[in-house]
């Protein structure tokens, strides 16, 4: 029998391991009222009443108590996935719980009671419009949560903030859309739509809009994901030390002894409560060692996956022609900081510096002692700019990079909406397309105009049992 959104599921909806209590979670689907009292008869004995905590047995095909607990019941459409839902709560440990569970669908197989999928108790709740797609994904960001900042925007996100942002777009969006068809509904009335219902004012509000939200979702975007952030150099520049000063910790071990770092070492950190993956690496040289090489290889490949480099040099000799080479093969595209380290043997001050290289680039460089936590704070500062982090953004919500890359695309329908609005009244065709494009892509973000496919690949990444 293939599975579908309206069969009655259930899983453990508590982390795997050991705990104090652990939670078995039943949506009965098609099944409804029928199905969900037979069920409680079958478990509690009992019948539950609705929307209260009820302390009951867990009983076994033989009436005997597997567990005692917290039962909950309840009737759709007020539970979280708008169906008839059932919460046990018992004892947290994983055999009790995998006995429950086998209970329950022994229980339930009269009414074809199966396994949940991963992500289908929330995929059940969009889609009985108890959550819209956006508010969802913030579920799963919120139980990910790596900071407390992203917890507090995918919190926001969970209530509606970001989908009441791409609401109040659309709605600007559908307003404008009414008044360029009814423009080409009815030509005869040779009204200058343009000018007479501020079309181009309307459409510049719309767009100025856009980029503050999309602005926000950005800064949401960074707090998820984090910036992968790797050190590279030559050997003996101070990298290690460098880990250790931005992570507070003795995490990567410091000798003189060229190439002691054999292999990467990985730390996350938090600047601002954006997650920061730290990545220290071989020192990149020449040379004959096997071992030695395979660590170098791991670093260029690290290199190429980076969202920031940072090009560690010694102070006290500056930039050689190794380093140069070393510059040369960076991939274009991914912003390079020069990090100028052991300025406590030299005579030169912790700052930042701004260059211009050959080809016009921005080129940051910040002189810094790892060793001695000198202008430590300097280079989390530029960490922050290139990541585009403005300070005090409590409204921003969480954002994954499918809703940056909607509203990227929203804004460029917009665009070219803009630039058919300059020309005759012939364009307004053009100009409604536009409009109508730029909608379905903000509605992908809520879930209102998306694809079956992306509805599978979002939920199947959530934990089994939410």
């Amino acid at each position: 029998m293939l599975a579908t959104d309206s069969d009655p599921i259930v899983a453990i909806a508590t982390a795997p391991g050991r705990g104090g209590i652990g939670v078995v979670r039943v949506s009965f689907g098609r099944t409804g009222e029928a199905a969900a009292q037979a069920l409680i008869q079958a478990l509690c004995g009992q019948p539950l009443a609705p929307r209260h905590a009820s302390y009951v047995p867990f009983l076994d095909g033989s009436g005997n108590a597997l567990d005692r607990g917290i039962a909950l019941y309840f009737p759709a459409p007020h539970s979280y996935t708008g169906e008839h839902v059932l919460e046990l709560q018992g004892h947290g440990g994983p055999i009790v719980m995998q006995l429950l569970l086998q209970r329950c669908v022994d229980a339930g197989r009269a009414f074809d009671l199966r396994l949940a999928e991963p992500g289908e108790f929330t995929r059940r709740a969009f889609l009985n419009d108890k959550l819209d797609l956006a508010q969802a994904e913030a579920v799963a960001d919120l139980i990910e949560a790596s900071t407390e900042a992203a917890a507090r925007s995918a919190g926001r996100s969970l209530e509606g903030a970001f989908s009441r942002d791409i609401h109040a777009l659309v709605e600007d969006v559908i307003t404008l859309r009414m008044l360029v068809e009814a423009t080409l509904d009815f030509p005869e009335e040779e009204i200058d739509f343009l000018e007479a219902a501020d079309a181009r004012g309307k459409l510049a509000h719309i767009r100025e809009r856009l980029a503050q939200v999309l602005g926000d979702a950005r800064q949401g975007a960074l707090l998820r994901e984090g910036l992968s952030v790797v050190l590279a150099g030559q050997p003996n520049v101070g990298k290690s030390s460098l880990l250790n000063a931005l992570a507070g910790a003795e995490l990567a071990i410091v000798t003189p002894i060229a190439g002691t770092t054999r292999d990467k070492v990985s730390q996350t950190i938090q600047i601002e409560g954006i997650p920061l993956h730290v990545i220290d690496t071989a020192g990149l040289r020449e040379t004959e060692d096997e071992v030695e090489k395979i660590g170098i290889a791991r670093t260029w490949s690290e290199i190429e996956r980076a969202d920031v480099v940072l090009h560690l040099l010694d102070a006290r000799i500056g930039s050689t022609a190794e380093d140069g080479v070393i510059a040369a093969r960076f991939p274009s595209g991914v912003p390079v900081v020069r990090v100028l380290n052991k300025t406590d043997l030299t005579e030169l001050a912790p700052s930042v510096a701004r260059l211009s290289d050959a080809n016009d680039d921005d080129v940051c460089e910040v002189r810094l002692s790892a060793k001695k936590g000198e202008g430590i704070e300097l280079l989390r500062e530029q960490l922050l700019r290139i990541a585009g982090w403005q300070a005090g953004a409590e409204s921003v919500y969480l954002a994954r990079e499918r809703h940056l890359i909607a509203l990227r695309a929203a804004q460029d329908h917009l665009a070219l909406a803009a630039q058919h609005a300059n020309q005759n009244a012939q364009a307004l065709d053009l100009f409604a397309e536009e409009l109508r494009l730029a909608q379905e892509q903000l509605n992908s973000i809520t879930g209102e105009f998306t694809s079956d496919d992306l509805l599978g690949v979002i939920f199947s990444r959530f934990c089994i049992g939410k």
